[in-house]
């Protein structure tokens, strides 16, 4: 456990050094939240029925942006090779590498959602749902993504190629994201429903994605 929490220490102290994490990654939400409605046109009201599409839209790519360097930078300086051959098993070593990311990216997402919904008209009311399903949904965002960064381990510049292999496997959560936040906004459809949808599937990939991505690290090290 303390080679774990060492690790985890670890991570989000480099996310910190680095400068990306949460700053870029907000900022790039930022980016994609205003930048949409400049398309879409100044009408209010067509902006708070889409408001939802276009925030777990833009958490999705924010998601992304630096996923792909998850374990490309302990490729190159030889941490992944101690890493796979280090009495913790490696399905718990990529879990917390994960766990980690999601704190320094996922979080501050899930936090800066409810004032980018207020940029979209969204109600008030349904801004702290918007929170709530990020916080649920972006878990298995990047638990999904962590099985492409693990695949495009070996490869520079792969991070368009695992966008290409992870962002269909993250459809079935955008979807469910989307009907449960905008059930926040049109209070006539039931909320529960696709909450908890969301929340299995997050949960399903918090438990497959560490095996699948454990998995790829060993066979890309062959």
């Amino acid at each position: 456990m303390s080679a774990l929490k060492s690790l985890f220490y670890r991570e989000l102290t480099l996310a910190v050094r680095l400068g990306g994490g949460a700053l870029m990654a907000v900022i790039f939400f930022l980016i994609v939240v205003t930048v949409i409605p400049f398309a879409v046109g100044p009408d209010l009201n067509l902006l708070a029925r889409i408001g939802p599409a276009i925030l777990w839209i833009g958490a999705l790519l924010a998601n992304l942006l630096a996923l792909d360097r998850l374990f490309q930078a302990d490729q190159e300086d030889g941490s992944l090779d101690l890493m796979v051959m280090a009495p913790v098993p490696l399905e718990l070593t990529v879990a917390v590498k994960a766990a980690a990311y999601w704190v320094t990216t996922g979080l501050p997402l899930a936090v800066a959602a409810p004032l980018f919904g207020m940029m979209l008209n969204m109600p008030a009311e349904s801004l702290g749902a918007v929170c709530l399903t990020l916080l649920a949904g972006t878990p298995g965002l990047t638990f999904i993504g962590i099985i492409g960064a693990a695949l495009t381990v070996a490869l520079r510049r792969g991070g368009l190629l695992m966008a290409i292999l992870v962002i269909p496997l993250m459809i079935p959560i955008l979807i469910f994201g989307i009907l449960a936040t905008s059930a926040a906004v049109v209070v006539t459809t039931p909320f529960l429903n696709p909450f908890l949808l969301l929340l299995a599937l997050s949960l399903g990939a918090s438990v497959l994605g560490p095996i699948a991505a454990a998995a790829a690290l060993r066979f890309g090290l062959e």
